[in-house]
């Protein structure tokens, strides 16, 4: 069985010495980015890859031009992905730590754009992994390198010309994924210009979630995305967040509901802001589809 969406770690756990099989722990915090590391090195899944985000998952920023996680060259990507021995027989899977999952749905997310079906996120992540009781290991993994031939799928990412193109276009759907406050303008914790593009309505990838840590049912995000997409064809929704990261989370959602794949705006409302000559939108009433 191939998995293309997400994973249970009972569904995981039979195939940690499967050599087809490769496991890659995301864990990253943006106010620490040396934390996911040290918590990797102190306990892991057994075989587990290490991938940091903004050394393997993103490119660096060029001040001015870019937003704060830039998608990584192709050919940089292809050697990341053959150095871990990922080829066309191989099933990836991408787990995060207590933060949702948002770092593996961005490795899910490369993934897909190069043209790898076979990836899935774990469902619920390392702390599920550990509630389970399942196998820890300390010990830092490498893997026999293969050759990664990329497909890359163009029509997944967005360009900011892009977007700026669609924007009054009602045929299609941008969707800002942060919290309600930062799409409102209300506050800004990380970027320098608060509120959201125009026309954008507000749907937060935390609405993927369940209390208890795992995505919701492929039957209740069907119906949160039915509602938001009214309608429109999953290639007509585009997402973004603050950096690129998180929105993938909700591309991730929603193909797990069915719908088919969303378009991701990789620079996001980072790179949106770095032209002063951009419209801006605050609103005192956020659009939130999800919250119905």
């Amino acid at each position: 069985m191939t998995y293309t969406t997400l994973i249970a770690a009972a569904d995981l756990q039979p195939h940690l010495q499967d050599q087809n099989w490769v496991v890659v722990d995301c864990r990253y915090y943006l106010k620490e980015s040396g934390q996911g590391l040290k918590e990797y090195r102190e306990g892991h899944i057994p075989g587990a890859l290490y991938a940091h985000l903004k050394h393997d998952l993103a490119v660096a920023v060029i001040p001015g031009k870019t937003g704060r996680h830039p998608l990584p060259r192709v050919e940089d990507l292809v050697e990341t992905l053959s150095n871990w021995g990922i080829d066309a027989t191989v099933q990836v899977v991408a787990y995060d730590g207590s933060d949702g999952s948002m770092a593996a749905a961005r490795l899910w997310w490369l993934l897909k754009w190069v043209g790898h079906e076979a990836v899935a996120v774990l469902d619920g992540g390392w702390p599920q992994w550990v509630a389970a009781g399942y196998p820890i290991s300390r010990e830092e993994a490498t893997r026999a390198k293969r050759k990664f031939v990329p497909h890359v799928r163009e029509e997944l990412a967005l360009g900011v010309a892009d977007v700026e193109a669609i924007a009054e276009n009602p045929e299609y759907l941008i969707v800002d994924v942060r919290m309600p406050e930062r799409y409102r303008g209300e506050t800004e914790p990380i970027d320098p210009v608060a509120g959201h593009i125009p026309g954008a309505v507000n749907a937060p990838y935390t609405d993927n979630m369940a209390a208890s840590g795992y995505f919701l049912s492929a039957g209740e995000l069907r119906k949160q995305y039915k509602r938001l997409l009214e309608n429109r064809p999953a290639d007509k929704v585009v997402f973004y967040c603050g950096s690129g990261v998180t929105s993938a989370h909700s591309i991730l959602a929603l193909a797990h509901a069915g719908l088919g794949d969303a378009r991701l705006y990789a620079g996001s409302w980072s790179e949106w802001i770095t032209n002063k000559d951009r419209p801006i939108e605050t609103s005192s009433e956020s659009t939130q589809a999800h919250a119905q």
